[in-house]
């Protein structure tokens, strides 16, 4: 799983436009909203996205989004438990 994990943060720092960050920069379990990161919510959006694009899932549940997009951990986790 760590290789999903680098390949999140990578595709994170793309979709995203961070480009003053490096994979390096973001850590595993860093929350990914809030002070660490300032991601907001159009960020979840490209979150969105970004899991329909890279990985064909859709979160069903909006409600969910908060805890799936917490950290790259939580994160990979969701991809890890719901690919095909």
């Amino acid at each position: 799983m760590s290789e999903l994990k680098e390949t999140l943060k990578a595709q994170i720092i793309e979709q995203l436009n961070l480009e003053n960050l490096t994979v390096a920069d973001i850590k595993d379990d860093q929350p990914l909203f809030g002070d660490e990161l300032g991601l907001d919510s159009i960020d979840a959006l490209e979150f969105i996205v970004l899991l329909e694009q890279n990985y064909g899932l859709k979160i069903s549940n909006p409600s969910e989004g908060k805890d799936i997009f917490h950290s790259v951990n939580t994160l990979a986790a969701f991809i890890e438990k719901n690919k095909n």
